[in-house]
């Protein structure tokens, strides 16, 4: 009496279904599992990294506006000692010339 399988093997399923349908079913699942993949591995990391960066361009805004208002600030001071300069220059000059 011969033993009867049960269980299908790939080269009785592509016997019984030929190689076009069992590769389609193949990349069928293959495709499923890809998308599994990237649903629930990839995207809630994609979504961290996004808010991630959100923070991060916010930080660099912040740090350029910070930069701009320093650069401002020693423009003033600069400007200031270049009056001051003038101002002790002339009063030397007053100086020099009442003697």
């Amino acid at each position: 009496m011969p033993v009867i399988e049960n269980d299908p093997t790939i080269v009785q399923l592509i016997n019984d279904y030929g190689f076009p349908i069992i590769l389609a079913v193949g990349m069928g699942y293959f495709i499923y599992y890809v998308w599994q993949f990237i649903s629930d591995e990839l995207e809630p990391e994609i979504e961290k990294m996004h808010f991630a960066l959100i923070r991060l361009i916010d930080q660099v805004r912040m740090l350029d506006q910070d930069m701009i208002r320093l650069q401002q600030k020693v423009n003033v001071v600069l400007e200031y000692r270049a009056v001051q300069k003038l101002r002790e220059e002339l009063e030397k000059e007053k100086d020099n010339d009442k003697k």
